[in-house]
């Protein structure tokens, strides 16, 4: 059992499990009935999703010192009592349950998810 941190849309892998999309929005024309089947999302979670100012600035960023400063603010976000029990949460199901969070960015190293991965390993989340 563990979490797999995935690029929604993207095939899923074998045993993958419940997929949650931790993003701010749908994807943009498709049907609703199609998210899971269309590999998006089983689940659409946007708690865990940058708001949208911070969500900019992330998107804006081109060079380090940008992308550090999205960072702490997503962080701080995360650290808010709501979004840091669930991350506890998702830790804690790693090891018992088999599921997928994700975001859309093609650069997982420039996306959120990268830093959702951190934040769940701090946790003590198994990851695949």
């Amino acid at each position: 059992m563990a979490i797999r941190i995935v690029r929604l849309g993207t095939p899923r892998a074998p045993g993958e499990g419940l997929r949650i999309g931790t993003v701010r929005r749908p994807p943009r024309g498709v049907p609703k009935e199609r998210f899971a089947r269309d590999d998006w999302y089983d689940v659409w979670y946007p708690n865990l999703a940058p708001s949208a100012e911070t969500m900019q600035l992330g998107l804006a960023a081109e060079d380090d010192r940008q992308w550090a400063a999205f960072t702490r603010k997503y962080k701080a976000e995360m650290a808010q009592p709501d979004a840091s029990r669930t991350l506890d949460l998702l830790a804690a199901l790693s090891h018992t349950a088999q599921f997928a969070v994700g975001c859309y960015c093609e650069d997982e190293s420039r996306c959120h998810r990268s830093l959702l991965r951190g934040l769940l390993e701090q946790r003590g989340a198994k990851l695949d």
